[in-house]
């Protein structure tokens, strides 16, 4: 296992969590007594991570003031960038090479997703390598699941089928990033260029998960969590 820098998604608006948001950040809301974006520090400090990046719009002050003194801040001042876009801007902080992203909306339990990517990470093969869970398992998400994994664990889009749930985690090559036009734009756009590619990859996650996306899922994740 290598170390990887890591992009931590945190710019969202969390529309969906109603009056909670409306003066304070998403990634600030707490969750078993400590604000939703400490549980993903927890995971980046197991897992050694050391070079740390963090997108931010909403109300970003608050977020830039509570994280530590170490991480490095990719302002969306203007408008958000979405995944894409977000992580292309953070390039000059995050240097060359693939980069670990995690979202800052998820609480999680068993291994550290982190840590599960890299060691299965394999440079010769993969582009991509998502964490994912079958669709029954991923608490706090609605839907049939966004990918279907082989059995050599390449993914392809569900497409309506029962597949399994990406959870806001993966190992990502940004070379193709380049290459797409727009300035904001989702990394399913890139996810599918690696698709056709026979290069994106999935990984079960060894755990439980929950999407804590709109209020009632602060409760469905506190009982995951065993508070």
């Amino acid at each position: 296992m290598r170390p990887f820098p890591l992009m931590l998604f945190a710019a969202g608006l969390g529309t969906r969590m109603g009056a909670l948001t409306a003066d304070r950040p998403k990634p600030l809301i707490p969750v078993a007594g400590k604000p939703l974006i400490d549980h993903a520090l927890a995971l980046a400090d197991a897992a050694g991570i050391t070079r740390r990046v963090v997108n931010l719009h909403y109300r970003g002050d608050q977020i830039a003031a509570h994280l530590p003194p170490d991480f490095a801040l990719s302002w969306e001042r203007d408008t958000i960038l979405e995944t894409g876009g977000g992580l292309r801007a953070a390039l000059p902080l995050l240097g060359e090479g693939p980069v670990l992203t995690l979202n800052s909306d998820a609480v999680w339990t068993g291994a550290n997703p982190l840590t599960e990517l890299m060691d299965i990470w394999d440079d010769a093969r993969m582009d991509a390598l998502l964490l994912l869970l079958p669709v029954a398992q991923a608490l706090g998400h609605s839907g049939t699941g966004d990918f279907l994994i082989d059995s050599d664990n390449r993914i392809s889009r569900a497409r309506g089928a029962t597949g399994a749930v990406y959870l806001g985690a993966q190992i990502i090559r940004t070379g193709l990033l380049a290459e797409i036009p727009e300035k904001v734009f989702s990394l399913n756009v890139v996810w599918d260029m690696m698709i056709a590619r026979g290069r994106a990859f999935g990984l079960i996650h060894q755990g439980g998960w929950c999407d804590v996306g709109q209020p009632e899922g602060i409760l469905t994740a506190e009982a995951l969590l065993h508070v």
